[in-house]
């Protein structure tokens, strides 16, 4: 097996932003104008000498908070698509599972429906050869 982080499969839905409701809202509130623009300081000056540069990691996300209303609703629309997908190869899946099922029951009932059949037969054989034999006692049948 890998070690790596597995890509979901392309028809899994995949949170690409994180909203957070307390950042948002203090966004929209003014902020107070910067009293001194200052400058960063430089990437260069943070390392040692020859040291290589990182890469900056990936902002952590925060925790999404909805209301019950939006959570609701995106739960509805998750299993929504979930019951889509789904739905698509499960009449393909249940006609396969179903039909192998019956013609195992069938393979099992052959033999003894033969035997029964067999038997019937012989039964109305002998029936119409006595009900013949009973009728003209003393003639040989004609072929």
């Amino acid at each position: 097996m890998s070690s790596g982080a597995r890509t979901p499969p392309r028809f899994v839905p995949t949170l690409t932003t994180v909203v957070d409701l307390a950042s948002a809202e203090a966004a929209a509130a003014p902020a107070p104008a910067p009293s001194a623009p200052s400058a960063p300081p430089m990437l260069d000056d943070l390392l040692p000498l020859g040291a290589p540069a990182a890469t900056p990691a990936p902002p952590q996300p925060r925790a999404l908070q909805l209301s019950d209303e939006d959570a609701f609703r995106l739960e509805e629309e998750l299993l929504h698509r979930v019951l889509q997908r789904v739905d698509l190869s499960l009449e393909e899946r249940l006609t396969d599972t179903v039909s192998g099922a019956v013609q195992q029951q069938l393979d099992a009932m052959l033999p003894r429906l033969r035997d029964n059949i067999e038997t019937v037969l012989r039964q109305l054989v002998v029936e119409a050869l006595a009900h013949e034999l009973s009728e003209n006692p003393g003639r040989t049948p004609t072929v």
